[in-house]
């Protein structure tokens, strides 16, 4: 690990960075949309615009970069990042905060993608596996320490919006100061739904179903904070909770699946994650018991994602895996949009429970589904050994873990 960290340092600060200033704005906006009246449906249609506008980069950004190049790109969504930060303040009204939204979701869908490209080519064969999971880790630290920056100034004031504002600026600094040359950008082949479908069903179901579970939590915790009443440092604090959980737990889980029928895994965590959005409505708890089931349902919402592409790669040849997992992300993005669109409607006919029963019904119908998978079908040799994959991660981080479990595990024989 200390060789890869010291060819990737730049690549990594830059990540880090990058989520400190995304994991803010997503909060920030949550509570400052209260305090300036925005109604619920109204916030859910802001944080509905991210994942719209991270599924068009993701579709668009790849033909942009082979036509100008990764630096081009990569510098000119970073000063529309920048930008977008200091606007929000300037401008708070739903209508234009969603169309910023929109604008940040593709921007950093793009980023994600260059900064993804120039890891993977910096990174050796060997030294793959390490080079991701830390740059896993470092979304995730990046999201948490986001959420302890919310508590240095005053959220109906300016210097929040400053600060993710400066971060992401100087997070391009080690990125396009590497040594390491922009590297070229490959076409991924494209899989029809039908096949894909056909390959897993659990896989295409439960992305969809997990799309809209993971953007629920991450587009709309922070409102659900605010319409709750919960002071800054505790919504913040949630927040923090759902990626520390999920950062935790995605191993231990990676672990078991690799040692027995996934879908009995994922069937699993979707009925832990379900208890937990019952007992919360149930219970009321307090902020320690927010925050226990906050975490229990990041540990959830991350390793399931990982685990159904794992799961449906199981059932394919190496040579389609890569087709398959961007197939599935497109699926997973377009769960995503409606996620805290319905979260919001909830929220607003029920109060506060609407985004726990938006979350368990989800996770509920996940149970259901891969207990009925279960009884059509035999569980698949496991070739693929399961890779750690953040929910945030663009096609060519996912493609290059997949590579890389297996190298470790041995190709799947065609």
């Amino acid at each position: 690990m200390p060789t890869v960290l010291r060819t990737t340092w730049p690549l990594l600060l830059g990540v880090l960075l990058l989520m400190v200033g995304n994991g803010m704005q997503g909060t920030l906006l949550g509570i400052r949309g209260k305090i300036e009246g925005i109604s619920t449906t109204q916030m859910s249609v802001v944080m509905s615009a991210y994942f719209g506008g991270f599924l068009l980069g993701s579709r668009v950004v790849p033909g942009m970069i082979r036509s100008v190049g990764h630096v081009r790109v990569f510098a000119a969504l970073g000063s529309l990042i920048s930008s977008v930060l200091i606007l929000y303040a300037a401008a708070p009204d739903w209508v234009a905060w969603t169309a910023m939204r929109l604008v940040i979701g593709f921007c950093f869908s793009g980023v994600y993608i260059t900064a993804e490209s120039w890891l993977n080519a910096s990174t050796s064969n060997e030294s793959r596996g390490r080079a991701l999971s830390a740059y896993m880790i470092m979304q995730m630290l990046g999201i948490i320490t986001a959420q302890l920056l919310m508590n240095v100034a005053d959220p109906a004031g300016y210097l929040l919006f400053v600060i993710p504002s400066v971060l992401v600026s100087l997070a391009f600094l080690p990125i396009l100061l590497s040594p390491q040359p922009a590297p070229q950008f490959a076409t991924l082949k494209l899989m029809s739904f039908g096949k894909l479908f056909r390959a897993s069903p659990l896989g295409c179901v439960g992305m969809f179903l997990m799309g809209g579970v993971f953007s629920a939590i991450f587009g709309m915790a922070s409102v659900w904070g605010a319409v709750k009443g919960l002071p800054v440092r505790d919504i913040s604090a949630f927040v923090a909770a759902i990626y520390v959980g999920g950062l935790l737990l995605q191993y231990p889980v990676g672990w078991l699946s690799d040692r027995g029928d996934r879908r009995a895994v994922v069937l699993a965590l979707a009925i832990l994650g379900t208890a937990v959005a019952a007992i919360t409505v149930a219970a009321q708890p307090g902020i320690w018991g927010l925050l226990v089931a906050a975490a229990l349902i990041g540990g959830v919402a991350n390793p399931v994602y990982s685990l159904l592409l794992a799961h449906t790669n199981d059932f394919l040849d190496s040579s389609d895996m890569a087709a398959a997992s961007a197939g599935l992300m497109f699926i997973n993005g377009v769960g995503a949009i409606s996620g805290p669109l319905i979260t919001g409607w909830l929220m607003d006919r029920m109060g506060p429970d609407g985004f726990w029963i938006y979350i368990g019904v989800l996770l509920a119908l996940l149970a259901g589904y891969t207990f009925y998978r279960r009884t059509r079908r035999s569980s698949p040799a496991q070739d693929q050994s399961f890779a750690v994959i953040a929910p945030s991660a663009t096609p060519v981080a996912v493609e290059a873990a997949l590579e890389t479990a297996g190298s470790d595990e041995g190709d799947k024989p065609a």
